[in-house]
């Protein structure tokens, strides 16, 4: 059977997912809201003593789009597999302007899209779950957002593991030491309970120092801000008569 076709019964429900519609005619209030679909599309083939959730509510296209993967990849039991292969689609993406473009082209057929798609995780090996998640996208004109759906579905995976994010920007690379002292300081301000996840980026502009970024934080140590912060200082006025 055709991916298309097997994707058929779901696709469906995605749409209405996105456009916050009522699964049922009969259902007269306009309000139905999304989470509500979103429990429907998740538990409508399992057994009522599994429920997966989310771990944290995410709303638009992303993030309803997000959801619905993580539910269904929590359930095969296989997050891990599938916030690889997401990635990894992604990264490709960035990597070939081409099968940048394909995906941003809306032009193209959705049966072409499917079955390219279709082609791609199969010869990458894909999971089933990620395989028709992408089919769905692929077939609702949807992949131009797999950047952020990935972005959005990384945020939920981080929450299942307790990790968290912090980025730091430097120079050049930090050396492993500092690296492990850095990481051994933020995880003494997060305490126990969740990990630190440390992500390193290269950025010569801020001239030395570093940048971290850490939850809704950041702390600005940089070269370049401070720079910044002592020419403000000495184009301030002296007021001679605190002296």
């Amino acid at each position: 059977m055709a991916l298309a076709g097997r994707l058929r019964p779901n696709l469906s429900l995605v749409q209405r997912i996105l456009r916050n519609e009522p699964i049922s005619a009969q259902r007269s209030s306009p309000g139905f809201a999304v989470s509500e679909v979103l429990r429907n599309y998740a538990t409508a083939s399992q057994p009522k003593e599994s429920k997966p959730k989310v771990p944290l509510a995410l709303f638009g296209v992303s993030g309803n789009y997000a959801s619905a993967l993580y539910l269904s990849a929590t359930k095969a039991n296989l997050l891990d597999k599938v916030e690889t292969e997401i990635l990894d689609l992604v990264e490709a993406s960035k990597k070939s302007p081409t099968f940048s473009q394909f995906i941003k082209d809306l032009s193209v057929p959705a049966e072409t899209r499917v079955k390219a798609i279709s082609e791609i995780c199969s010869e990458a090996k894909f999971s089933d779950i990620t395989k028709n998640f992408l089919g769905v996208l692929a077939d609702n004109g949807r992949l131009r957002h797999i950047e952020n759906i990935a972005k959005r579905f990384l945020e939920l995976t981080m929450e299942h593991k307790k990790e968290v994010k912090a980025i730091v920007t430097t120079v050049i690379p930090l050396p492993p030491e500092e690296e492990k002292e850095l990481k051994a300081t933020l995880q003494d301000i997060i305490g126990q309970g969740k990990t630190v996840k440390l992500e390193q980026k290269i950025d010569p502009s801020i001239l030395g120092g570093l940048v971290v970024e850490f939850g809704q934080k950041v702390f600005d140590m940089s070269i370049k801000t401070r720079a910044r912060q002592m020419e403000r200082f000495l184009r301030e006025p002296i007021n001679f008569d605190s002296l």
